[in-house]
């Protein structure tokens, strides 16, 4: 039996063919188990919180992925609920989902020949590659843009990167979801890991695959964040297994990094890099600043000396933001813990005005830390992540508050929502037309109609 591939004419090997079609499963197993923890991670966060269980049978109907989006961008989007939905609704609720990642950005973020109905079908395959662009783009690519080389990557990126990236291990599919930034993002991820790994332990790092097999490169990324926690000579001692486990063990425990990963997804022949690469991008959020150097306190060069060096910030300044990142990240998980806890309106109140006085203390300590150090008005990584950490800080008290408004009783709760509005409103963007009036006019009808609308309060 003959197979024709690219053009040429080979023989048809059944034992390889067989071997292919396994691996290829197993593959998108994982894939599915770890794309499945990584939206679980982030749905935890909604408001109430949801779980995936299948990813195949519950993103169907469009409503997990829109939550998903909404904790991911922090905006609001439209979506058809409730217990009588029909196909024609999972399909619009899909299609909402596909409109706003083109409309992010519509040079990175191109969906090739993927429909709505594909989704709604629960075709692996395509999900699959819809969820991984969400990762690439919602994560991978907006964490690694805080790297120093970013630009200078993703400027240069090669035509044999962007190839090895459309080839990582992912079942094969007639119709690609096309990322333009995925070589880069990969490329970018792939120098980070070796600059870090070699820069203390001289431990190479190849690729988002046989290089962490062993479990010694995952504990190489720890130990750059928390020299404490690594022992690299037991380490070195244990099985692939044995090391697995206890870097996902320590990820977890120690910096608050969900265990997307079982050593058994990674102790095998060919591991899954698309899974590997999800799960290393949240290491990126604790990671100090790229520049800092613990032998001479002088700036290094981080990757190759035909990137540009930056502006950096003081040691002690970059001390005080890492100080400032997990202050505030544990700030967000007590908040979190609080808004579900059980209680009176009243003492919610109380919990709530405490975690805003700790906040809003803090943020004046932030002010002068937040200014760009970089000539064209850029922050640094470390000023990036903590500016981050506050904007989710503060969207999440902004959030409780309004929540906490509307349970008021009776009246009260209408008039705390009437309150709320009118102060998004005035947040609203109003677009300036080229004629006054009509700017005036808009302007006009708006505070008319939340003037009428507290007028039925």
């Amino acid at each position: 039996m003959k197979v024709f591939t690219e053009g040429h004419q080979t023989d048809y090997v059944p034992g390889i063919h067989v071997f292919l079609c396994i691996t290829c499963r197993d593959q998108e197993a994982v894939q599915k188990r770890t794309f499945t923890k990584w939206i679980n991670s982030h749905l935890a966060k909604h408001k109430p919180p949801l779980v995936v269980a299948d990813l195949f049978e519950d993103i169907k109907d469009g409503i997990k992925l829109l939550a998903l989006l909404e904790v991911l961008s922090g905006q609001k989007l439209p979506c058809e609920q409730g217990r009588q939905l029909k196909r024609i609704h999972w399909v619009s609720n899909v299609g909402t989902a596909l409109k706003f990642l083109e409309s992010r950005r519509v040079s990175v973020i191109k969906l090739v020949n993927i429909n709505a109905t594909d989704i709604v079908d629960g075709r692996p395959s395509i999900v699959l590659g819809l969820i991984w662009t969400i990762i690439l783009y919602f994560q991978i690519e907006e964490l690694t843009s805080n790297l120093p080389a970013i630009r200078s990557l993703s400027s240069s990126t090669s035509s044999v990167d962007s190839k090895a990236s459309s080839e990582m291990a992912s079942p094969p599919m007639k119709r690609k979801v096309v990322t333009k930034f995925q070589g880069s993002a990969k490329r970018a991820l792939l120098r980070w890991v070796q600059h870090v790994a070699s820069r203390h332990l001289a431990i190479e790092v190849k690729d988002f695959g046989l290089s962490w097999r062993s479990g010694v490169a995952f504990h190489s990324v720890i130990h750059a964040i928390r020299p404490d926690l690594v022992d690299m000579e037991l380490v070195q001692k244990r099985t692939n297994r044995e090391n697995l486990e206890e870097a996902f063990s320590l990820a977890e425990n120690e910096l608050g990094i969900p265990r997307l990963l079982d050593p058994e997804d990674v102790d095998v022949d060919k591991p899954d890099e698309k899974s590997i690469m999800t799960y290393i991008a949240q290491f990126l959020k604790h990671y100090p600043d790229l520049h800092d150097s613990e032998t001479d306190g002088q700036q290094e060069e981080v990757f190759n000396s035909d990137f540009p060096k930056e502006s950096v910030l003081h040691r002690e300044d970059r001390r005080m933001l890492r100080e400032l990142k997990t202050w505030l990240d544990q700030l967000e998980r007590e908040l979190l813990r609080a808004q579900g806890a059980e209680g009176s309106l009243p003492d919610k109140y109380q919990a709530f005005k405490g975690f805003r006085v700790q906040f809003e203390m803090k943020k004046k300590q932030m002010e002068g830390l937040l200014q760009p150090v970089h000539r064209e008005g850029r922050l640094s990584s470390d000023q990036a992540l903590v500016k981050q950490a506050c904007e989710r800080v503060s969207a999440r008290l902004l959030d409780w508050h309004i929540h906490l408004d509307k349970s008021l009783p009776g009246v009260l709760g209408v008039i705390g929502a009437w309150l709320h509005r009118g102060e998004m409103a005035l947040f609203e963007e109003i677009s300036i037309q080229q004629a006054h009036e009509e700017t005036a006019n808009v302007i006009h009808r708006k505070l008319e109609q939340h003037r009428m609308e507290g007028t039925l309060c």
